[in-house]
């Protein structure tokens, strides 16, 4: 798959980490598995991915955290 950001490289399989913000709470997902692109870095979640991501941040963020780092291993 062509990365849309760039539009020079491929998308390939492998992981990345995802930083997200809400309000005064950081929560940092590494090695979520995604499409990155070889070329710029960008990465594109594939939707069940992107279900968990958002269901640990929102976890996070709902117990306070101020900072939270979550590793996330293929399943």
């Amino acid at each position: 798959m062509k990365c849309t950001l760039c539009e020079a490289g491929t998308l390939t399989a492998g992981t990345t980490t995802v930083v997200l913000t809400r309000d005064e709470s950081v929560v940092i997902l590494k090695q979520v598995p995604a499409l990155v692109c070889g070329q710029c870095g960008h990465y594109h979640l594939e939707s069940p991915v992107a279900r968990i991501v958002l269901e640990k941040a929102n976890d996070a963020v709902s117990k306070g955290a101020e900072v939270e780092i979550i590793s996330l291993k293929a399943a």
